[in-house]
């Protein structure tokens, strides 16, 4: 087995990648949109409109000598040969606890399986996939049971739909008063319900497997109840059928997720040999999105987050006078609740010496429209790298004048805030002492928050 380990966000060079060509020759500069058509699953789903995770976004990207990572984690392999393990830029050498710990937050997972003491990076992906099931469900049932057309069939007296000839010659001679029949009916007990109901018994076999599942106690329960005629031999029918007929109305977009997650599951140990054309596969999480969702876990009290995922609270620009029409959708990452002093905050998934220009016009923009004089860039902060600034706190003051007239000076009622939060990169003894201390952190990275806004406000 020919293994690499890179970071996210970071330029390797290429001779690292020499022991596994095959799955870099696969991978370098195609977008997460190619792979996950080519079997890689992709977390979050991939949404046209969505702006945190764009489809042309790429894994690795060829720049000279140099392969270029992107925010994206995970693992990715060709066949049962290569394999390649995408760590975060905050992880220490041999873990990757930072991962583990956005994703328990953000999924609300239990903490039951430690990730590092799989040495099969295979068992790792699976335990990745289970994990992100009951997520998925409780998404997908939200839009309620799903529905479909079926055929069903019955040898009774009380004849509703086409008799069956054939059917009713096998097993009504001599005539007993029963007819063989069948009727279509909008069911939901269907061919998606089945997949989710095997994988819902798929699971339970595991050893944590009712752990995972008791977070969607009564999705399940329901899934249960919907699905009298499953069987287990009829498990490979019932992922044939669904492989054939993905869900497609865009109503049900969430119960499409659900259903590529079930087939990857229940096929994961066909892939992980690689099949059919396409030899990759694999699991992807997008940092910046990860890192977006973390932090309203730890603000929300206090701000909107409008989701440009799940198009919920979409807010815009302008009002077109000519038309009446609403232009310009915007989904900015958090804005306050206070109606008296509005605040703009924009969640950063990268260094910052990184966040610059368009950064920057992004939240001024924000803060233009909804009168906002205090924005933030919440950015996650490596310690080690901190010897500069220890309170990871930069203000930074909006000018006003001109360099032609020479009058440009800063002004004290409108500013932004960078502010970090601190990833505890030293060697954690075990991912319950990474936790402790990255609680430390958050509580100290709030409270800076608060004050900070505090201080401004009294200020103007």
């Amino acid at each position: 087995m020919n293994q690499v380990k890179i970071k996210d966000n970071t330029r390797t060079k290429k001779d690292k990648f020499n022991n596994i060509p095959k799955l870099t020759n696969s991978i370098v500069n195609k977008t997460l949109e190619q792979l996950r058509q080519e079997g890689v699953f992709v977390f979050p789903e991939l949404v046209d409109d969505a702006n945190d995770i764009s489809k042309d976004q790429m894994i690795l990207q060829s720049v000279n000598d140099d392969l270029r990572s992107w925010n994206v984690m995970g693992f990715i392999g060709y066949g049962n040969d290569e394999r390649l393990i995408i760590n975060s830029r905050f992880s220490g050498d041999n873990e990757d606890y930072f991962v583990q710990y956005l994703l328990q937050r953000v999924l609300d997972l239990p903490n039951i399986v430690d990730l590092k003491s799989d040495a099969d990076q295979d068992n790792r992906i699976l335990n990745f996939l289970l994990f992100l099931f009951p997520y998925y469900l409780k998404s997908a049932m939200r839009k309620g049971i799903f529905k479909k057309y079926v055929r069903n069939r019955y040898n009774d007296s009380n004849v509703k739909g086409i008799i069956d000839i054939a059917k009713h010659i096998e097993k009504n001679i001599p005539f007993i008063g029963k007819i063989a029949y069948s009727q279509r009916e909008f069911s939901s007990d269907n061919y998606l319900t089945e997949l989710i109901r095997h994988t819902i018994e798929y699971i339970k076999r595991k050893p944590y497997g009712n752990k995972i599942l008791s977070q969607v106690q009564e999705e399940v329960r329901l899934v249960i109840d919907i699905t009298s005629s499953y069987e287990l031999y009829d498990r490979q029918r019932v992922i044939e059928k669904n492989k054939k007929f993905l869900v497609h109305h865009a109503y049900y977009h969430e119960y499409l997720a659900l259903q590529k997650l079930c087939l990857q599951i229940l096929q994961h140990q066909k892939h992980k040999i690689g099949s059919g054309v396409s030899e990759i596969y694999g699991i992807l999480f997008d940092g910046a999105w990860l890192w977006e969702e973390y932090i309203n876990s730890l603000i929300c009290d206090k701000f909107y987050h409008p989701m440009n995922k799940k198009g919920k609270d979409p807010q815009c620009l302008f009002y077109n006078v000519n038309s009446s029409r609403k232009e310009g959708t915007i989904y900015p990452d958090f804005i306050s609740k206070s109606q008296e002093k509005s605040v703009i905050a924009d969640a950063k998934y990268k260094p910052e010496k990184n966040i610059g220009n368009k950064d920057y016009l992004q939240v001024l923009a924000y803060m233009l429209r909804f009168d906002a004089k205090l924005g933030y860039y919440l950015y996650p902060n490596d310690e080690e790298n901190d010897e500069e600034n220890d309170e990871c706190k930069q203000e930074l003051k909006l000018n006003k004048g001109s360099t032609f007239k020479k009058n440009v000076e800063p002004r004290d009622d409108f500013c932004v805030i960078k502010l970090g939060l601190k990833i505890p990169k030293e060697k954690a003894d075990n991912y319950e002492d990474f936790v402790k201390k990255m609680n430390d952190s958050e509580e100290e990275f709030v409270n800076k928050m608060n004050k900070s806004e505090e201080e401004f406000l009294q200020r103007i």
